[in-house]
């Protein structure tokens, strides 16, 4: 089951994008005390009229400037601007990021959009009416290194998932790894609650889900499906969770509280890293449509880096987005 609500992605990624200014007007006023004044010179008949004289250049340092030369000033000055919002979005989401081809695309992926709106709507009011003030008094209770432990633990038990995942995708070189990056953690750091293999020993995390996996095997794209309670899918995703169901840890505990109580806290910890975003969908002109390219455009991207075996994780947010400390506001 991949995370809750991860089509939020979008809406803080849209949020960087600005808008070009236009340069300030020119101005022909200039100081009295900077203006040179000449007398008139009397002028020979016939002869050409003189050009007029350029002003004397400025030697104020108070003096203003003007159009085209105080905006170089400024950006003499001042430091340029942050790219990384930019660039990760170029990376992630295509170069297009007012999403015209791509958003095109996703919508050709979307032919049962009726329907998908519906569920939309039905998993919206859960998570406004529940899950969202749950996430944000779990974050104003809970200390932050204990939610880093929480989070760190989840992270290892997806390990094992990933390693069958990665075999069947024909990459032992990262299965293997996968799999000393369990044994580390959960030996070295507590059942997973510390991050020894990363810290210490520099193990790469790698991320695998069925879904990606089938993709691996030839089935690139596919229909988009919202399901209810679970949020954002693809038809070949919704196959592929039932194929991670049997290689994921929490399927085999016996005891069905302590099943559901590890799940419950999961998605908790899930919801909470995603309270940074509720503002801006909120704000979304039409949050179904962020919901949608957002998933398609990152499930996409992680299909691609798979092809090119990059080390891209399995998180459904950008690892920029995940590491941004929510700030809960009140109810």
């Amino acid at each position: 089951m991949n995370r809750l609500l991860a089509g939020a992605t979008l809406g803080l990624l849209l949020a960087t994008a600005g808008c070009a200014t236009q340069p300030a007007p020119r101005t022909a006023a200039e100081s009295p005390a900077d203006t040179i004044v000449e007398a008139p010179v009397a002028e020979a008949p016939g002869a050409e009229p003189a050009p007029p004289a350029a002003p004397a250049a400025t030697t104020d340092p108070a003096a203003p400037l003007a159009g085209d030369a105080a905006t170089a000033a400024v950006a003499a000055v001042e430091p340029p601007a942050e790219e990384g919002g930019d660039e990760d979005f170029a990376t992630i989401y295509g170069e297009d990021a007012s999403g015209g081809a791509n958003g095109d695309s996703f919508a050709a992926l979307d032919p049962w959009e009726p329907m998908n709106r519906r569920v939309h709507a039905f998993n919206s009011a859960i998570d406004q009416g529940f899950m969202r003030p749950l996430a944000r008094g779990y974050v104003r209770v809970v200390p932050a290194p204990v939610r880093t432990g929480v989070s760190n633990f989840f992270d290892n038990l997806s390990a094992p998932l990933a390693f069958g995942n990665l075999l069947l995708q024909g990459r032992p070189r990262e299965s293997v790894e996968t799999l000393g990056r369990f044994l580390v953690n959960t030996v070295a750091g507590l059942g997973g609650l510390f991050d020894p293999a990363t810290k210490a020993l520099k193990m790469h995390r790698h991320g695998a889900d069925f879904g990606r996996t089938l993709a691996r095997w030839g089935w690139r794209e596919s229909r988009y499906l919202e399901l209810p309670f679970l949020g954002p899918r693809t038809l070949r995703d919704a196959v592929g969770a039932f194929g991670d169901t049997s290689m994921a840890p929490m399927t085999y505990v016996e005891h069905d509280r302590t099943r559901v109580s590890l799940e419950a806290l999961w998605l908790v910890d899930v919801r909470s890293a995603l309270l940074s975003l509720d503002e801006l969908r909120d704000a979304a002109p039409d949050e179904y449509v962020l919901t949608r390219d957002a998933w398609l455009a990152r499930r996409r991207y992680l299909v691609e880096a798979d092809r090119s075996e990059r080390d891209e994780g399995n998180e459904s947010l950008p690892a920029y987005l995940m590491e941004a400390e929510p700030a809960p506001s009140r109810p």
